[in-house]
């Protein structure tokens, strides 16, 4: 193999999460020759009557869905987490007192090492759409303005019911441990914030606090700069590889001026943050010619802070497939166990998507 200066290994850092990843651009040439995923056979009706999803059939609780046009939101039937109700606080109660009468109150030692703390909330799944072949890839940019208004009313709703964080999120294809194959989303709504938004919280808090700039407006404007990584634009968001990605075609869709929450989005907005959603995701289609899996996430402000003066909009896309639709990258050994390491540079994996 000839040795180029782009082939040196080295490690980016991440500014939001305060962490690095190794990157390895010569290991992109190497043979493969371990699993393959099948690739997506996208052969789906229009409507299955063996859908928990879709209208007019039983969910697995017995429950009909109604005969929806647009998007769907029901509370999740298998829910992570409890609301805070009477019952559980009875339960709780319970546990505490007969914890005292059987004398096994937690030592000093105990209580360092042994942390639990009680999380509350509920969780929901937003259906996409009432067609049970269509992916956020094949609908159009106003059908993803109503998954995006959507999302803007569970937030809302969520400030009402006394939760701290709202993640929105969507995990795409079997690949990423999908139950059910109709495009739909969930929100997990708890009474604490998740590890992840408050570890890019506080780093966006240092940040403003010491320099008097925002991070990702400074971030944005840098790239906007540079155009090395820039997967496409429109006059309110960026679709970009982060320097610091750490999955081969990982993507980030940021506003470009410093919005705290989607709720904050104006109708403009909305529909431009559709149109960053429709291009990408097709773009990840056409990569590898197959209804490309992903994790998808939202990041913004906390549902109880009204508008956060840290904060930045933001969508995650984090794609597993490496080099074809059938191969898939591995957070295994070294990056389970010592820090993460990718192959392809986040300026190649942005020059494919930028050219489809």
């Amino acid at each position: 193999m000839t040795l180029e200066a782009s082939d040196i290994p080295h490690r980016r850092y991440n500014p939001l999460r305060q962490s690095w990843v190794l990157v390895s651009p010569h290991r992109a040439k190497r043979p493969w020759q371990g699993q393959q995923e099948e690739p997506t056979k996208d052969t789906k009706p229009e409507y299955d009557d063996k859908c928990y999803l879709c209208p007019r059939n039983a969910r697995i609780n017995g429950e009909l869905n109604p005969d929806y046009r647009d998007t769907f939101v029901f509370e999740n039937d298998f829910s992570a987490v409890f609301e805070q109700t009477a019952e559980v606080d009875q339960v709780v109660e319970k546990a505490e007192e007969a914890k005292k009468t059987l004398g096994k109150e937690s030592s000093d030692l105990e209580t360092d090492l042994f942390r639990k703390d009680n999380v509350f909330g509920y969780c929901q799944v937003i259906c996409f759409s009432p067609k049970h072949n269509v992916t956020l890839a094949t609908m159009s940019v106003e059908q993803i303005e109503k998954v995006i208004e959507t999302w803007q009313k569970m937030y809302t709703e969520a400030q009402s019911r006394g939760i701290k964080y709202s993640l929105i999120f969507e995990n795409k294809g079997a690949t990423m441990g999908c139950s059910n194959p109709h495009a739909h989303g969930q929100v997990w709504n708890t009474s604490v914030v998740p590890e992840e938004p408050q570890m890019e919280y506080d780093s966006l808090k240092k940040y403003k606090d010491e320099k008097n700039r925002d991070l990702l407006v400074d971030y944005v404007n840098l790239e906007l700069a540079k155009n090395e990584r820039i997967v496409y634009q429109n006059a309110s968001f960026l679709v970009v590889v982060p320097y610091w990605a750490v999955w081969p075609f990982e993507t980030m869709i940021v506003s470009k001026e410093r919005v705290s929450s989607i709720k904050k989005l104006s109708s403009a907005q909305v529909e431009h943050l559709a149109d960053a959603i429709s291009v990408l995701t097709k773009k990840y289609d056409k990569l590898f010619n197959t209804s490309f899996p992903y994790s998808m996430g939202i990041h913004q402000s906390f549902v109880d802070v009204e508008d956060c003066p840290y904060e930045h909009l933001r969508l995650l896309f984090y794609p597993p497939l490496l080099r074809s639709a059938s191969v898939k990258k591995f957070q295994v050994g070294f990056e389970m166990l010592g820090m993460p390491q990718r192959d392809i540079t986040a300026e190649g994996a942005a020059k494919r998507l930028q050219e489809l």
